[in-house]
């Protein structure tokens, strides 16, 4: 591997909020257990998901909010919403984790990067304002600015943009370094993970917290995800609907998450003596779209693990296991199947895969972070999560999918591959410890 010619960056702090726990301890043993996160809503009395089946986090609520994960946040709850707050909270839990002491950190090498969905307001924020704007069924735009915008509450918009999650991390961490913010869907984890390691790389900063919010567990997002998705609708038992790979897959599930990881240049998290999750070591992304707009997702992963393969200094012999996007897509399960194939030849059968979205659904752009992490807690123990409810396996995408129980490994490095539906890949090459 090639991490002599430039500054490394170790992984030194996670903070998770997920459908099987919040925190990398409770994470870990849902993993470890097989646990799933995937049941109908609690939180919501109806969503547009079949049976409104889905991933969320229902111990993520008002009164913990308040009291446990935003505590240090109150006052600026009004101007955040669900993913925000999610991101937010993620962020805190990794501080904590890393152990780091921010006053004896230099707020000005301490940076942010963050990827989010689009964030859409619920119908009754917007109910008041669009009906003075609305005659029958009739909805008038040109009165919208003089009649219904002045009935939306002041603040509105604050709550939710997407690159509110790193604003409000740097000035509760005094984060004064490089802060961007990425909107990507589900690639959004690897680029961020990219664009964090560059900044580090470049002298730039020393930390950065690097995280992803996502919900899909919305009353307008789980529409889109109606409208535009092949969702799984069976078999009757919720917990059994996520089935990357599997034969019998018939969609994703929608789910929502966050996590946040503490990046830091090794010889400042040596300095303090921090515990240390891994490193990591590349990454790379590629979009690729047809002429008519149809995307080119078999082209655009591969041309993202060639990237990060690349800038990590590895051979695809050199990998332990693949942590697949695995959606449970009857055509992009088929697709990231090929990908691999084309980088790993020979090998595509045989190098071990894990695709975690069968506990606890997509959550757009969380994901990818959410993912990489279930590998590392996984590695810490010595092993490779298992895929749950993969039972036969399907000769168009013919992986060898870790099944029933974590698999042993001595390999800590592995691949993060995850993919939009509209052609833009992304992946990492990570080394757990």
């Amino acid at each position: 591997m090639n991490t002599e010619s430039r500054r490394r960056i170790l992984i030194t702090g996670m903070g998770i909020l997920s459908p099987i726990g919040i925190g990398a301890e409770a994470f870990q043993n849902s993993l470890m257990s097989g646990t799933s996160g995937i049941k109908k809503s609690e939180m919501y009395s109806y969503l547009a998901t079949p049976d409104s089946c889905v991933a969320e986090i229902a111990d993520f609520n008002d009164s913990t909010i308040k009291k446990v994960y935003l505590k240090q946040q109150r006052r600026s709850l009004k101007v955040m919403c669900r993913e925000i707050q999610l991101g937010v909270a993620s962020a805190n839990l990794a501080m904590d984790d890393s152990g780091i002491d921010l006053e004896a950190v230099d707020s000005e090498r301490f940076g942010i990067e963050f990827g989010a969905n689009l964030m859409l307001s619920p119908p009754e924020v917007l109910y008041s304002a669009c009906m003075e704007c609305t005659e029958g069924t009739e909805f008038h735009y040109e009165r919208w600015g003089a009649e219904g915008l002045p009935k939306m509450e002041p603040l509105w918009l604050l709550k939710y943009l997407p690159n509110m999650p790193a604003c409000h991390i740097g000035i509760v961490m005094d984060a004064r370094g490089p802060s961007n913010s990425i909107t990507q869907a589900e690639a959004s984890g690897n680029l961020v993970l990219g664009e964090a390691q560059r900044i580090i790389e470049r002298d730039w900063a020393d930390v950065m917290v690097a995280g992803v919010t996502g919900t899909r567990v919305h009353e307008v997002k789980s529409i889109h995800a109606k409208l535009w998705d092949e969702l799984a609708d069976s078999p009757e038992e919720f917990s059994k609907r996520s089935r990357p790979f599997d034969k019998a897959r018939n969609g994703q599930v929608a789910g929502e998450a966050a996590c946040s990881l503490l990046l830091e240049e090794k010889s400042h998290a040596e300095k303090r003596g921090a515990k240390v999750w891994g490193e990591l070591l590349g990454t790379g992304a590629s979009c690729v779209v047809n002429r008519d707009g149809t995307p080119e997702t078999r082209v655009s992963i591969a041309n993202a693990i060639k990237l990060a393969f690349k800038r990590a200094g590895v051979e695809a012999g050199d990998i332990g296991h693949i942590n697949a996007h695995g959606l449970g897509d009857s055509r992009l399960d088929v697709e990231e199947y090929q990908a691999i194939s084309d980088i790993f030849g020979d090998k595509a059968n045989e190098v071990p895969v894990t695709a975690l979205k069968s506990y606890f659904g997509n959550s757009g752009s969380a994901c990818g972070i959410v993912e990489a992490s279930g590998s590392l807690v996984g590695l810490k123990q010595g092993v490779i999560p298992a895929t749950l409810n993969y039972e036969t396996q399907d000769t168009n995408c013919p992986l060898n999918v870790v099944r029933n129980e974590p698999l042993p490994t001595d390999n800590k490095l592995f691949l993060k591959i995850s993919t939009t539906t509209f052609g833009q890949a992304s992946a990492s090459v990570i080394c757990g410890v």
